[in-house]
C-alpha cells in the first residue's frame, strides 16, 4: 500500500481510504462490516472516513466500537459535520462545531480525530465564524487538521485568505472519477497551490465503472442501482455512459486487472490526489479494490481509458 502526505499536514495516509457512507452501521450487517474493517487493515489501509450524518451517528458508533481495541496511532480517522442531525442541529456555526465535534468523539470513543471536515459550505454562517470555531477544535486537541468537502473555488479561496490567524485547510473531499472530472478545472489546481490534498469520493462512479451495469438491462439484484440508492446514480446510468464503460473491458484486460481496479488506479495516479475512498460490504470486494493502489499500470493504458470516456463525462 502506498502512503502519502495529506496536503501540508504532515499526516500520512494510505492511498486507499475506507469509507462508511450507506454501509457501516446502516446498510451492512455488523459482522460483515467488522470483517471489512479487519480486511482493510490487513491490506495496509490506515485511513478511515466517516461523518456524523451517516446513519445519524450510527456509522460513527459502529466505528467507535469496532476500532476500540486497536492502538489509536495505528489509524487516521476522519469525520465531518454540516447536514442536519436534528431539526435544530445543522450547519457550521460556532455552536454547532463545538457541539458536533464532542458528539462525534463520544460516538467514535476517541479523544481526537485526525481530520475534521466541513461536509458542505454553510452560506447561513459567516465564514469567519466557522473558521474560528474549527481553529479552536484544532487548538484544543480535538482534531489534528481540518478539511472541506464539495466547496466551490471562491469559497476555498475565501477560507485560505483567513489563514493565518485561522488554522488552514489541508484536505478537500470532492467527487472525482473517470466520468466526473469537474474538480480538475479549479478545485484541484487551487488545492495543489495551497497544500491541500484531495480525498476522492465515488472513484467508481457509484459502482458504474466496475462494469456491473449493462446498457438496456435491469440492474443486478442486490446492486446499488437496484436499491433506493438509485436516486444518486441517475446521471451515471444513461445508456451512452454504460456503453462507453463496457469498452473499458479490453483496456483492463491489457492492464491485467479488473475494471474497478483500473478506475481506481486512474484516480490515484492523477495530480493532486492523495487518497481514494472506497466502500465495501464484503472483505473480498475490499481486497480487490484496495489492491488497485499498488498496480503498476502503463500510463498509456490509463490515458486510453480516459479517452474512451471523454465524450460521455457527466457534470
Amino acid at each position: 500500500m502506498q502512503y502519502r502526505q495529506l496536503g501540508d499536514s504532515g499526516i500520512e495516509v494510505s492511498a486507499i481510504c475506507l469509507g462508511s457512507w450507506l454501509t457501516y452501521g446502516v446498510g451492512v450487517d455488523d459482522n460483515a462490516a467488522r470483517a471489512c474493517v479487519d480486511a482493510s487493515f490487513d491490506a495496509g489501509i490506515n485511513f478511515i472516513d466517516t461523518a456524523n450524518i451517516y446513519g445519524r451517528g450510527a456509522a460513527e458508533s459502529f466505528l467507535g466500537d469496532t476500532l476500540k481495541g486497536r492502538p489509536r496511532d495505528s489509524y487516521v480517522l476522519a469525520t465531518k459535520l454540516f447536514f442536519p442531525m436534528t431539526a435544530e442541529d445543522r450547519g457550521l456555526s460556532a455552536t454547532q462545531v463545538a457541539k458536533q465535534i464532542d458528539a462525534s468523539l463520544t460516538r467514535l470513543r476517541t479523544d481526537y480525530v485526525d481530520l475534521y471536515q466541513c461536509h458542505r459550505y454553510d452560506p447561513e454562517t459567516p465564514l469567519e465564524e466557522t473558521m474560528d470555531a474549527l481553529s479552536e477544535v484544532v487548538r484544543s486537541g480535538k482534531a489534528r487538521a481540518i478539511g472541506f468537502s464539495e466547496w466551490a473555488p471562491d469559497e476555498i479561496e475565501a477560507a485560505l485568505a483567513l489563514a493565518p490567524p485561522s488554522v488552514k485547510f489541508v484536505s478537500s473531499q470532492p467527487q472525482y472519477n473517470l466520468l466526473y472530472r469537474r474538480p480538475e478545472a479549479k478545485v484541484i489546481p487551487i488545492s495543489m497551490a495551497n497544500g491541500i490534498g484531495q480525498i476522492v469520493w465515488s472513484p467508481l462512479a457509484m459502482g458504474v465503472l466496475s462494469g456491473k451495469y449493462a446498457p438496456g438491462a435491469e440492474p443486478p439484484a442486490g446492486s446499488r442501482a437496484a436499491s433506493e440508492d438509485e436516486q444518486y446514480m441517475q446521471r451515471y446510468l444513461a445508456d451512452p455512459v454504460l456503453e462507453a464503460v463496457q469498452r473499458l473491458k479490453p483496456v483492463a484486460e491489457k492492464a491485467g486487472c479488473s475494471m474497478a481496479q483500473l478506475a481506481i488506479a486512474w484516480v490515484v495516479a492523477q495530480p493532486g490526489i492523495t487518497s481514494a475512498i472506497i466502500g465495501a460490504s464484503r472483505p473480498e470486494q475490499l481486497r480487490e479494490t484496495a489492491a488497485a493502489a499498488d498496480l503498476a499500470i502503463d500510463p498509456a493504458l490509463l490515458a486510453e481509458a480516459a479517452a474512451i470516456l471523454e465524450g460521455v463525462r457527466v457534470t
